[in-house]
């Protein structure tokens, strides 16, 4: 039997009706307790970020946005550039980002070869966060091991305010305006977003300015018709202030490695992105039709001018709905996704942050062609059996024309990677407000261009890399009990040919720095609890809530013939913050602190590991007028001496006594301030 699900009680979850223009929400993009709901029926560990909460804070950065999640690490190297990792992705990466795909309003960000970085999304244009964590990203077609970061931008129908404007800053000669206004109009909706940000940063070269534009016009054709466009302009020129020893970063933080003030080194990008989701409400459920184009052109001195430019297009269609099937009510997500993108990497003798003689003239091209889906069954009432499936088609090409005096020789290499990544899972909905979940996946990381193209020994254009597959599996529980609000995940990952930095050694069969681990094993504990520990205690309306959010990191090799059973460095083993709110109408207070017991190891042969730290802040906000708050956002208040990220490397011993140069300093004391109007 297959016929339209029949109207269910609200405790049985039922996939809730579409919201419509007028009501928070419109077809092409649901409100914010839809996307809520829509995400609580993930068979896995997800969370949800209403960007309410950061309104009357300062968020510069996605450290800003996501430092509540649990299992998400991310933490600032100098201005926007992060470390973003979800359960280990990328933890070998010493910048940008892998192994996690960024999307914002369902669309893919990351380009065609599945690298990233961060600097398009804006935290004072979003409405909403959703994170999928691991192989639980099958419902966006994403099956890595850290799975999707979903940035959901404002409609017009989902904006807090039709007009809101805004005016921070504060240390580091930071000032920042934004401004947004969204209409209705009959049928059509508009909003426009823009946002301007001037910092000096802390250290020594490592100035920050940015613009940001985002727009979104939706319109409905008919009926159960809509179509939305989306427009972004994104320009950054971010000074580097590089890399230090672990001295310099813990006695003199604010300076900035030689090498990068006398290279002048810096990452300018300009991004235009254009995008359309188009939907069809029929008679079980409803088809999106997603389609994309990115041009993103990066002027980038470093050791070399990095200059390129390139675009990034797609078409993703996915159909979701419910219905009955022999009487049980079954739901169903269907998806397909094809992109491709081809980049012009030129490279240059960096002269002082200008091109010298030109060393590299390349093209890079790559493709992916993608079919998943996903299906919760709902053999009792209450319990629904998950299962799932991702193919997957992704090639790698690459063309060297050579031809130039440092590189005459021309090279061509051509790679393509495919593979199948399963899902299998439970849900229990034990009661309306409270879920147990356990579920297995397979996830796949595929090599982007960084990792394909390094000097190796063999000489060869492709280092001969296979992908990076894993299982995980994990159990657990979100919800609510009373007065507590919690959401704890326990996941282990086994993973084969995790991509790792080595020292290339021909006998032991490493070619090239980032190659293949054998087997390594990521495991680990995402916790968040929230207490309600009083209500009317001072004032009628007011509340007092203690927030601790946990993350536990243990990544180890297994058995590796170099570094044994050893940790594997760059994250700290454990990460914890705790937040006591005070909030009555008009008015909040929020003391945290940011704990990590026990700092990272900086090697993976575990000979140096950096202090831990304790850090104290406070926000507070006041509503001034209606519509109408003034914020504050101390940071580091004891100016504590951290290191906030580091570059890993091999063997720090091996280095001498002054060490790598790979640790990046955390921010010092600062203090920034804002008026937000919402009209």
């Amino acid at each position: 039997m297959l016929a339209p699900a029949r109207a269910q009680s609200p405790d049985t979850l039922a996939l809730p009706q579409i919201d419509v223009a007028g009501t928070g929400g419109s077809l092409t993009a649901p409100s914010v307790p839809e996307l809520r709901r829509t995400l609580e029926r993930t068979v896995g560990s997800v969370a949800f970020v209403d960007a309410e909460t950061i309104q009357n804070r300062y968020a510069n950065t996605l450290r800003d946005v996501l430092k509540d999640v649990p299992g998400v690490y991310v933490q600032e190297r100098y201005g926007q550039e992060l470390r973003l990792s979800v359960r280990g992705s990328g933890i070998a990466r010493g910048f940008h980002l892998r192994g996690l795909e960024l999307l914002q309003d369902g669309i893919p960000l990351n380009l065609a070869d599945g690298s990233g970085d961060f600097y398009q999304v804006d935290p004072l244009a979003l409405r909403a966060v959703e994170v999928y964590k691991g192989g639980n990203a099958l419902s966006f077609g994403a099956t890595t091991l850290g799975g999707a970061i979903n940035f959901v931008t404002p409609t017009a129908h989902t904006a807090f305010a039709p007009t809101i404007l805004r005016i921070d800053g504060g240390s580091f000669n930071t000032i920042r305006e934004n401004v947004q206004v969204s209409r209705i109009a009959g049928p059509a909706d508009l909003l426009v977003n823009g946002t301007i940000t001037n910092s000096d940063g802390y250290r020594i070269h490592d100035t920050q300015r940015t613009q940001n534009f985002n727009a979104n016009l939706g319109y409905v054709l008919a009926p159960g018709v809509e179509t939305r466009f989306y427009t972004g302009l994104y320009l950054t020129d971010q000074k580097l202030p590089g890399a230090l020893t672990l001295r310099q970063a813990l006695t003199d933080p604010t300076r900035a490695n030689p090498a990068a003030v006398s290279g002048n080194q810096s990452r300018k990008v300009e991004t235009e992105r254009i995008a359309n989701r188009t939907s069809f409400l029929l008679d079980v459920g409803k088809l999106d039709i997603d389609s994309w184009a990115i041009h993103k052109s990066l002027y980038h001195p470093i050791f070399q001018v990095i200059d390129q430019d390139g675009w990034t297009y797609g078409v993703s269609p996915h159909w979701a709905g419910t219905f009955e099937v022999g009487g049980f009510r079954n739901e169903t997500l269907l998806g397909l996704r094809a992109f491709a993108g081809q980049n012009s990497a030129l490279q240059f003798l960096n002269l002082a942050g200008s091109r010298g003689a030109q060393t590299r003239n390349t093209l890079q091209s790559a493709s992916s062609y993608e079919a998943y889906g996903e299906n919760r069954f709902w053999f009792l009432p209450d319990v629904a059996l998950m299962t799932g499936a991702k193919l997957f088609s992704a090639n790698r090409t690459y063309s060297d024309k050579g031809g130039l005096p440092l590189n005459p020789a021309a090279q061509f290499a051509n790679r393509t990677y495919e593979g199948v990544n399963p899902k299998l899972g439970l849900l229990w909905q034990v009661r309306p407000d409270l879920q147990v979940f356990g579920d297995v996946t397979r996830s796949a990381d595929v090599p982007d261009f960084s990792d394909l193209v390094q000097q190796n020994l063999a000489g060869s254009t492709f280092v001969p890399l296979r992908a990076q597959r894993a299982w995980t599996a994990e159990a657990g529980a979100r919800g609510r009990i009373g007065d507590l609000a919690l959401d704890l995940t326990l996941y282990r990952a086994d993973l084969r040919d995790e991509l790792i930095n080595f020292n290339p050694n021909a006998g032991l069969g490493i070619p090239a720095a980032t190659f293949n681990a054998p087997r390594t094993r990521h495991q680990g504990v995402e916790a968040a609890a929230s207490l309600d520990l009083a209500r009317d205690l001072i004032a009628g309306g007011d509340a007092l809530t203690l927030t601790q959010i946990w993350t536990r990191n243990d990544f180890r090799f297994v058995a590796d013939p170099v570094f044994g059973n050893n940790r594997i460095a760059g994250i700290p083993p454990d990460v914890l913050r705790t937040v006591l709110a005070y909030t009555r109408p008009g008015f909040s207070l929020a003391p945290a602190l940011d704990w990590v017991p026990l700092g990272p190891i900086s090697d993976h042969a575990n000979t140096q590991r950096v202090p831990g730290y304790a850090l104290l802040g406070v926000q507070a906000a006041l509503d001034l007028a209606p519509g109408v708050t003034l914020f504050v956002d101390a940071r580091n208040l004891t100016d504590k001496r951290t290191i906030s990220d580091i570059a890993v490397v091999v063997n720090a011993a091996a280095l001498g006594p002054a060490g790598p140069v790979s640790f990046y300093p955390g921010t010092g004391r600062s203090v920034f301030a804002g008026v937000r109007g919402a009209f």
